[in-house]
């Protein structure tokens, strides 16, 4: 991450360097569609996803393992996988996706958000806000109003990014995993 220098005196507090070091790095970065060109990179960055998410569920199969079609979503009208993109490297993904909604809900189709992923030394700098604002728009451009997510409830810091955006936890899926 490149370091910016700045007059210390300009500031009050660290809280206040902070916020200004923020900005200037948040105007840095380029949200875009993803191409077929960067699946390499994008294939990185799911099995980063895969990682992190180990912990939370031991029935995830043991490599390699796979959770989306990636090329299969960049070419879809039905779905936008994006990129967060600094320096002209991508350090943060998304993507948006319409589903079908359930026959006795108010909404036919909804947008399901997914692949959310920023790289950990880009973290906390609001990325993920910057992503879903973006997917967000996309849905609205679809005339999709409802949004869906699913994130792991030990997920602490995913948790609150989403509700910090605006994102309410609604259904908690429950599971009894036997002995093999």
């Amino acid at each position: 991450m490149k370091k910016f220098s700045i007059n210390e005196e300009e500031f009050h507090t660290p809280s206040d360097t902070y916020l200004y070091v923020a900005m200037i790095y948040k105007d840095k970065i380029r949200i875009r569609s993803a191409v077929l060109a960067e699946l390499p990179v994008l294939l990185s960055f799911e099995q980063e996803i895969i990682r992190s998410e180990r912990p939370f569920d031991n029935t995830i199969r043991p490599d390699p393992v796979t959770y989306y079609d990636l090329g299969e979503l960049i070419h879809s009208d039905e779905a936008e996988v994006v990129v967060a993109e600094y320096e002209n490297r991508i350090i943060a993904t998304g993507y948006a996706r319409i589903k079908t909604g359930k026959p006795e809900y108010k909404y036919d189709q909804y947008t399901y958000l997914g692949f959310i992923c920023v790289l950990p030394e880009y973290r906390g700098q609001g990325i993920v806000s910057m992503i879903l604002e973006h997917l967000i728009a996309w849905s609205h451009s679809k005339n999709l109003w409802e949004i869906k997510l699913e994130v792991y409830d030990g997920n602490v810091a995913a948790i609150k990014a989403y509700e910090k955006m605006g994102f309410k936890r609604n259904i908690v899926e429950m599971r009894w995993v036997g002995e093999d």
